[in-house]
C-alpha cells in the first residue's frame, strides 16, 4: 500500500518515495514484490491507466537501508538521471547510526572496493588493485548519544554497499549490520542506514530541487530527532 506520507515528490517525469527498511527496490532471487512493481501498479490504478505503466530506476539502494529513492515516469527522464547519477551530477546524503565513535570527527575516507558476487559483500582495499574500484566518501558526526553516534555522510562515488563497508573499515560498522561486523541485528531486520537526502538539478525542468525523507519510527532514530530539534 502506498501511502500519501510515502511519496516525497512526483511530477510528471519523477516520483521519489521513502523506502522502508526491508523493502526491496527491484527483483532478486528472493522473488518477494519489488517497490519497483508496486509502484507501477499504484500508478496504474491511481491514473486508471489502460497499459503498461513506464518507471525506470537509476539508482539502488540496499534491501535493509531507509530512505530517499528516486524513479523516473518517462524514458527522456531516465536517460537524463541514468547520466547524471553516472557523472555525479546528483547530491547524496545519507545519515548513518554507530556505536563506535569514528577516530575523528569529520573525515574523507578514499578506498578500493572489490565485490564478491556470491557472498554480495563488498571487501575494502588499501590500495589500487585488479576489479576494485576507487571509493570516496566524506562524513562528519552530527550527534551522539551515550551509547550511539549519528554521522551525516556524503557519497562522491557510489559503489556497491559502499558506506557500510568503509565505515566498518575504520572501525564504525553501522547499526544492525551484521554483514559488515555490527554485533547484533536490528529487530525488524534492517539497518541504520538512511538515504536523508537528494540534491539535483530536474532532468527535464532544469530547475534545482532537494528532496528529503523523514526518519523511520524506531528508538534510536527518534532519540536523534529530538536532539537535532
Amino acid at each position: 500500500m502506498i501511502g500519501k506520507d510515502k511519496i516525497l515528490y512526483e511530477d510528471n517525469h519523477l516520483l521519489a518515495v521513502n523506502k522502508e527498511p526491508g523493502e526491496i527496490v527491484q527483483g532478486d532471487k528472493t522473488g518477494d514484490t519489488p517497490l519497483l512493481d508496486i509502484l507501477k501498479e499504484f500508478i496504474r490504478v491511481r491514473d486508471m491507466k489502460p497499459g503498461n505503466v513506464f518507471l525506470g530506476l537509476p539508482h539502488r539502494l540496499d534491501r535493509p537501508a531507509s530512505g530517499v529513492v528516486l524513479f523516473a515516469k518517462t524514458s527522456k527522464g531516465l536517460s537524463r538521471l541514468n547520466e547524471m547519477f553516472r557523472t555525479n551530477q546528483v547530491k547524496k546524503i545519507y545519515w548513518a547510526v554507530v556505536q563506535e565513535k569514528p577516530d575523528k570527527d569529520a573525515d574523507k575516507l578514499v578506498h578500493y572496493l572489490s565485490r564478491n558476487q556470491d557472498k554480495n559483500k563488498s571487501f575494502v582495499k588499501a590500495q589500487p588493485e585488479k576489479n576494485a574500484q576507487k571509493a570516496v566518501l566524506s562524513y562528519r558526526v552530527l550527534a551522539s548519544s551515550q551509547r550511539y553516534h549519528l554521522l551525516e555522510v556524503t557519497l562522491e562515488t557510489g559503489r556497491h554497499h559502499q558506506i557500510r563497508a568503509q565505515l566498518s573499515h575504520i572501525g564504525s560498522p553501522i547499526k544492525g549490520d551484521l554483514k559488515y561486523g555490527y554485533a547484533r541485528s536490528n529487530k525488524n531486520g534492517g539497518i541504520h542506514l538512511h538515504a536523508r537526502k537528494i540534491e539535483l538539478m530536474h532532468p527535464v525542468k532544469k530547475t534545482r530541487i532537494v528532496i528529503t525523507a523523514p526518519l523511520p519510527e524506531d528508538p534510536v532514530w527518534d532519540l536523534f530527532k529530538r536532539s537535532l530539534d
